[in-house]
């Protein structure tokens, strides 16, 4: 029985990687997804004796990680927006919060780059984009899912409609609308390796300057889960001046890999402390040598899953 055990255990863990990106792009939330893959792994230990194999393993795992997405969705409850430490300028957009965290990098590892099925429309890079996982989170549940497992995952319209309890015909229909809600992508340049580096210089001396010169014409900033967004450089470039850089602030910025984009741990100088304390993470869409937006999560708790400290020296 130990051997079977292990063997089972084994055959989970191939596949918890992609589970939780999976999981990330249903729920937005780095937290929430393992705490959903690790309560759809339980079930599916429970209850693998009843397991017919009328499908492999990897789509009964999908199966129950989905379905339990669909009802910790259906469970939440509505969470109370942040405040901030000042007021605001006045956004370009006002919309509907997005709670939303990014999504490390050194979690996709494992995580095939191929698309796993003939269907599947979104390259894997583009389907763990911020960009991506914000649109769908807009999306009904249902359709959320429905999208993903077609248009990710590449599974048939007849499968998703097994994996979800509808007929194909509610399969077509919730697809034809999730579709037509996301936004058509827009093409992008590979990203200059030097951008990262001089955004970073740029940022952590304050030289605004050369900030400019960085963003796109047309750059977004936003704040999840605030549902404000900033657009145009102009624009984006006052709210820095008014907001981030306000009081002389400083601060350090530390490399990481989020959602397959250019990313930083960011720091504020305590002057007081005589050290830099964590501030959240800011994640650049980039295009050649171009910003295209700025999303800004000032949410420590996602500090651990990137493996960043609460403070530098």
């Amino acid at each position: 029985m130990e051997i079977v055990e292990d063997t089972l255990a084994q055959i989970f863990e191939a596949h918890r990687r992609e589970l939780q990106a999976h999981c990330y792009r249903m729920l937005g939330s780095v937290q929430d997804a393992e705490d959903v893959v690790q309560e759809s792994m339980f079930a599916a230990w429970r209850a693998y004796a009843g397991f017919e194999g009328r499908s492999s393993v990897r789509t009964w795992l999908f199966r129950i990680t989905t379905n339990r997405c669909l009802n910790f969705l259906r469970d939440s409850a509505r969470k109370p927006l942040p405040g901030t430490e000042v007021p605001l300028p006045e956004p370009t957009h006002v919309g509907e919060p997005l709670w939303l965290e990014p999504f490390p990098d050194l979690l996709l590892d494992g995580v095939p780059d191929a698309a796993p099925g003939p269907d599947a429309r979104y390259e894997a890079k583009e389907a763990i984009s911020l960009a991506f996982v914000a649109a769908v989170q807009y999306l009904p549940p249902r359709q959320r899912a429905v999208l993903l497992l077609r248009d990710v995952l590449g599974y048939r319209a007849a499968q998703v409609a097994e994996l979800l309890d509808m007929t194909e015909d509610a399969v077509a229909g919730a697809l034809k609308r999730a579709r037509a809600a996301m936004p058509l992508p827009v093409p992008a340049q590979p990203v200059d390796p030097t951008l990262g580096g001089r955004f970073a210089a740029a940022f952590e001396a304050g030289d605004m300057a050369a900030l400019v010169g960085l963003l796109a014409e047309d750059v977004r900033l936003t704040m999840p889960p605030l549902p404000v967004a900033y657009v145009g450089r102009a624009v984006t470039m006052d709210f820095l001046t008014r907001i981030a850089f306000r009081d002389d602030r400083r601060y350090r910025l530390v490399p990481v890999g989020a959602n397959r984009q250019v990313a930083f741990g960011c720091y504020l100088r305590d002057g007081y402390a005589g050290c830099w304390r964590a501030h959240g993470v800011l994640v650049l869409d980039a295009s050649g040598a171009e910003v295209r937006a700025l999303t800004r999560f000032v949410d420590n708790s996602v500090l651990p899953a990137f493996g960043l400290p609460r403070r530098l020296t």
